[in-house]
């Protein structure tokens, strides 16, 4: 009898085991708890505030998981990055840059079309093109594969100072270059010697401006040049379109402004830093993005500056210049799933609004741009958004260096423009032959 006992209660408790076992296999399979880990997640610019509440919501959806921010400033980010995933103790989730996928794309991962436990995808590609604006798509998907999520979208904008206009009898701000032109006739004012004493406009040079270079990218895109080749294998700037050698017109057109010899001679190398001289009422407009907007506010409380939507070539076929962040996960991480469910919702409607209110930014969702398009400060941006583009660039932070010198070749006539647009060509085209 007790040997009966002893068998019946030895097949219940391995019964009950297997059934457990059994159990917890079918939780996991079925996705009804996620998988418990620590995400490190790496940014810039943004404090860990911006992300405290999206943070929150997504820990108690998701109990599993825990989200760690750590904030770097921009000089040192891309390199401890570059370091630490080059050392295998790199973060799960960054920052990318919209520019930085032709030469980091190798070290993030892909969004999976599946992940264990969902019975739909994250996103897929018509999701993608369905929510966000179309530059993102271009900067962030390759080969229909989507490696980063934008946070926001940021374009150039035209701030000026609405007392200067207003003492030149200009009622608003300009719409189209032809416009600007005008403005700057009217506002520049020279002293007997040709010393600038009120400059119109911030631009034409490449050191003291404040993004100097995605000016003039802008102003090229814009005039019609194809920065890179359909393939995206080399750099055609250079090069006529029908004809007509836009990427000389756009340089010389920008370079202009800082040409004595030339009617909208406004600007010069030796004026105050483009937002300084703004702020002191030195230059009455600037180009600048969203960010610039708050700086301003907290600086110079008073001054009487306004954002008006950057001008443009043609009226029916609006371009504006992107510069932005995205999310991505990496490729290194161990927890690669629980990362992209992370940047998913933190991308989503609801993620994307508690980022966006802490940070002030323009957004990069269809949805939420309604939202902000009447916004006094945002509106302006959110709107530029749809209208935004970009170019492959294989190196950022080397093609800023060779645009900057582009410009300075121009206006220290060691080159015609002519020549310094050919040998900025040539030197991007090096830096993309490496890569290969």
């Amino acid at each position: 009898m007790n040997t009966n006992k002893i068998y019946y209660i030895l097949v219940g408790s391995i019964a009950v085991a297997v059934f457990l076992t059994v159990v917890l296999i079918l939780r996991g399979i079925g996705g009804g708890t996620t998988q418990s880990a620590t995400l490190q997640f790496w940014g810039v610019f943004d404090d860990r505030r911006a992300f405290d509440k999206v943070v929150s919501d997504f820990q108690i959806q998701n109990p599993g998981v825990k989200v760690l921010y750590q904030q770097f400033s921009y000089e040192e980010y891309e390199r401890n990055l570059i370091d630490s995933l080059a050392a295998s103790t790199g973060p799960d989730v960054v920052m990318i840059h919209n520019t930085w996928l032709p030469k980091h794309g190798d070290k993030l991962k892909a969004l999976p079309a599946t992940i264990p436990g969902l019975k739909q995808p994250l996103l897929t590609i018509q999701d993608y093109k369905l929510n966000f604006v179309d530059v993102a798509f271009g900067d962030f998907v390759f080969n229909n594969q989507i490696y980063a999520l934008p946070l926001y979208v940021d374009t150039l904008a035209l701030f000026y100072n609405k007392d200067i206009l207003n003492s030149a009898g200009i009622s608003r701000p300009s719409q189209n270059w032809e416009e600007f032109n005008s403005d700057v006739e009217t506002i520049t004012r020279l002293d007997g010697s040709g010393q600038i004493i009120q400059s119109a406009a911030a631009i034409g040079t490449a050191r003291n401006i404040n993004r100097s270079t995605d000016l003039l990218s802008a102003l090229m895109i814009q005039t019609g040049v194809k920065m890179t080749d359909s393939g995206n294998n080399s750099i055609s700037f250079a090069n006529q379109v029908n004809n007509t050698p836009v990427g000389e017109l756009a340089l010389k057109y920008y370079t202009d402004f800082a040409n004595p010899a030339v009617r909208t001679y406004t600007w010069n190398d030796v004026q105050h830093y483009s937002v300084d001289a703004f702020t002191e009422g030195k230059t009455a407009m600037m180009f600048n993005y969203s960010h610039q907007v708050g700086e301003l506010k907290n600086k110079a409380s008073r001054l009487n500056f306004g954002v008006a939507h950057m001008p443009q070539v043609s009226s029916s076929d609006v371009k504006n210049y992107a510069n932005y962040w995205g999310v991505g996960v990496t490729a290194n991480s161990k927890f690669s799933n629980e990362a992209w469910k992370f940047v998913a919702y933190l991308a989503s409607k609801e993620g994307a609004q508690s980022y966006l209110s802490a940070t002030l930014r323009p957004s990069a969702r269809r949805d939420l741009i309604e939202l902000q398009r009447n916004d006094l400060d945002l509106g302006v941006f959110a709107v530029q958004a749809l209208s935004a583009r970009s170019w492959y660039q294989i190196d950022n932070t080397a093609i800023e260096t060779i645009f900057a010198d582009m410009i300075d070749d121009v206006n220290f006539r060691r080159t015609s423009v002519k020549e310094s647009l050919e040998n900025a060509e040539s030197r991007v085209n090096v830096l993309m032959q490496r890569r290969r």
